[in-house]
């Protein structure tokens, strides 16, 4: 990118480890993209309250920039939130209210309808509306993480950090004690469809393990849950992990868009299983790990137990890496830095004319 900008972040979430009890999933891809727009020379300002240090107490100020007001910057990036009842819907002040959906309306009406800075929206849980006006706002764009985004949104993956990729070595992880067949680590959101299909089956017969927040269970009562277990455990779950399936809302699988358990899960050495109705399935994951059943998730994981700790099992776990190159922070980052352009070329081009 020609010039470098302040870029005023808002996200509701967590830079750090944050706390057992919330479902933010940006914590794994999150930080490493705001430091890579920082290595590039970017100044990034974050927008929303300061989580890490007001609900889990890590004071982030010494490396990072926080503003609860509204400070110049030159382009607002927004990871979209959308109205939840009981939460942001509710007045300011009362119990259990989040204040993260009055305050992206706030910097929205300040920032780009009162003074039409360019605005990225990243619509990270496909939530935006497609008869929003922000799809049609000027100076604005729209980012989806998905293979296939809605027509005129454009493409930016959750990115995993290159230097996970190049240190993640393929016979280590094949070679590490695995006690658990199965393992899950995600929240319910949506999902009761593909973990009835997939996991349920093989959960009646394989030991297996089940983190996160899923609260209304009674259907599966074979199923070993968890409950919410604390973000670094997610690593460690994977880490025992023989393998995993990936579940996704139905919107999320007809667009193709895959979340960070993928990354999440192959960087610990846990072979990911991808049910066959993912759209672009094939360039996630290698066609030995894609399902059509859950009785065909019991027979990869029965073959993955006898090939554990082999060289087949380890070349499985390289070809999986490969297949992460299509998150590469460093795409990302590219991809990025070419919307934020866009939106930013007729302010560049108008100051050129002056």
């Amino acid at each position: 990118m020609g010039h470098k900008m302040r870029i005023g972040y808002s996200f509701w979430g967590f830079l750090g480890s944050g706390i057992t009890d919330t479902p933010d999933g940006g914590r794994s891809h999150r930080l490493p993209l705001i430091n890579a727009l920082i290595d590039r020379g970017h100044e990034v300002v974050f927008l929303q309250s300061n989580r890490d240090l007001l609900e889990a107490g890590e004071d982030l100020r010494d490396a990072y920039a926080f503003d609860g007001g509204f400070p110049d910057i030159d382009i607002l990036f927004l990871e979209w939130r959308w109205p939840i009842e009981r939460r942001n819907t509710t007045q300011c002040g009362t119990e259990g209210h989040t204040c993260d959906l009055h305050r992206q309306a706030d910097l929205l009406k300040h920032y780009s309808t009162q003074r039409g800075l360019p605005t990225v929206i990243w619509d990270k849980d496909r939530q935006l509306r497609p008869e929003s006006p922000w799809r049609r706002a000027p100076k604005t764009a729209v980012c989806e993480a998905a293979l296939e985004p809605t027509q005129d949104a454009h493409q930016l993956l959750f990115p995993v950090d290159d230097r996970l990729l190049a240190q993640a070595d393929p016979i280590a992880l094949s070679t590490q004690p695995r006690d658990i067949a199965l393992g899950y680590a995600g929240n319910q959101y949506d999902r009761d469809e593909p973990f009835d299909r997939f996991v349920s089956p093989a959960a009646a017969c394989v030991e297996h393990q089940v983190g996160g927040k899923w609260t209304r269970t009674s259907r599966w009562p074979h199923v070993t849950f968890l409950g919410r277990i604390p973000f670094e455990q997610v690593k460690h779950l994977y880490s025992r992990s023989l393998a995993t399936v990936l579940l996704l809302p139905e919107r999320y699988a007809t667009s193709g868009q895959m979340t960070q358990r993928i990354f999440e899960a192959v960087l610990a050495g846990c072979l990911p299983l991808a049910p066959s109705d993912i759209r672009h399935v094939n360039r996630f994951v290698p066609e030995g790990l894609i399902v059509h059943s859950g009785r065909q998730v019991i027979q990869r994981i029965r073959h993955l137990q006898a090939i554990a700790g082999t060289e087949q099992h380890a070349q499985l776990i390289a070809t999986c890496l490969n297949h992460l190159d299509l998150f590469r922070l460093s795409r990302q980052v590219d991809a990025l830095e070419a919307v934020f352009e866009m939106v930013t070329s007729t302010d560049t081009a108008r100051q050129g004319a002056a």
